[in-house]
This record gives C-alpha cells, structure tokens and sequence, in this order.
C-alpha cells in the first residue's frame, strides 16, 4: 500500500472518531441533563448536591428530603461511552446498557432482608454478605426469572408487587432491602421515556413500606 493510501485512511479514521467523539458527547451530556431533571423534579429535595463522575459518564445525585419517610434519595448514572467509537462496541458486550442504581434511606427501620435478582442477568452476583442465611426461591414477575433470597416469604410477594409496578420489569435488575445498612435499593436500566414513572414507582413502595417489614 502506498504511502499516501495510509495516510488518507489515517486521515479518514480520524475524522470519523472526531465525529463520533462529538456525537457521543453530546447525546450523553443530553441524557444527564435529562435524566437529572426528571429525577429531580419527582423526588423534589430540599437539599442536593451532584458528584460528577469523570469525564461523559454519568454522575452522582445525593438528596435530602423532608419526607416522613425518606431521609436520603440517592443515585448513580453511568452511560455508555457514546464518544468512543472504539471502546462503545467493548462496552456494549460488557456492561450491555446504561445503568442507573438507587438507594433510598428511609426514615423508618427496616426489619428484615430481601433481594430479588434477575436470573441470567449477572456474570458476576453482587456480594450478599448474608446469603448462606437466607432461604433461595426462584420466582416469575411479568414473565421474567428471579433469584429471591429472603427471610419471610410474604416479604417476597411484597417485592413482587412492587417489581411488576415498573414500565418494564425486565429493565429492573436487582431489587434489595437491606437491615445492616436500612436502605432500599434498585440497580436498573433507566429510558428516558420512563425514568419520571419508574422513580415514582420507587418514592411510594417506600412511602407505603409493609407495615409488617418496618419498625
């Protein structure tokens, strides 16, 4: 290949990964901004601050509400790296989708622990510091497979319901409730369509919280 052939193809992949690089930027810096707002206007915190997280990669949201029953709204939102036309398709094959983890600290004290994890969603299972003490059940929500990990099966239907509230159960990854820490948590793939409905969803399975599961 001649010189020049080289150098107009070098050339040519640059111009393509500026654009790309562009692009990206732009259709994530507009996700942010949109998933922020969204959230934002539901949860309505009386006091907030924002970690950004590096680079065009998402962000941290920490809340403070006057809530009778929600001290903290907490979250993380990590995109896909849309700027890079060489380490998107990567990141497809390993993190798949944009993720959006919650955690919500409730004013009550919770009593005893669950997680609901999608079957065959997981390459690695998160660490449950408990699981050899908890009874293991597979279930279906709205079609989809479930790893239940409980202590009290009528707690179990309770995470059901709340699962089959979002726009899309199988968006919905890993539902926890956890004593150690008191904290409700939902690791999930956030659409922008959706986002308003499924914090929503969040805000009032903790405002309505099984009696017979809080102190």
């Amino acid at each position: 290949m001649e010189f020049s052939s080289v150098i107009l193809i070098l050339m040519l992949l640059a111009g393509i990964t500026s654009l790309q690089f562009y692009k990206g930027r732009r259709l994530n810096l507009m996700l942010m901004q949109h998933y922020l707002r969204a959230i934002e206007d539901v949860v309505k915190p009386k006091d907030k601050d924002y970690v950004w997280l590096g680079g065009y990669v998402g962000f941290r949201g920490l809340y403070k509400l006057d809530d009778k029953d929600i001290l903290k709204f907490e979250y993380t939102l990590t995109l896909l790296p849309r700027h890079s036309i060489l380490y998107f398709p990567i990141s497809l094959l390993i993190s798949r989708h944009d993720k959006l983890y919650i955690v919500v600290r409730p004013t009550f004290e919770i009593l005893r622990e669950v997680h609901l994890l999608q079957k065959g969603y997981f390459r690695m299972k998160p660490k449950i510091e408990r699981e050899i003490e908890l009874i293991r059940e597979t279930f279906e929500v709205n079609g989809i497979k479930y790893e239940a990990l409980y202590e009290n099966r009528e707690d179990v239907e309770e995470v059901m319901k709340f699962l089959q509230s979002f726009s899309n159960t199988k968006n919905v990854k890993h539902v926890a409730i956890v004593p150690k820490t008191n904290v409700i948590y939902v690791f999930m793939k956030p659409e922008p369509e959706t986002i308003e409905e499924d914090v929503k969803n969040v805000l009032r399975f903790v405002r309505n919280f099984p009696r017979n599961m809080k102190r």
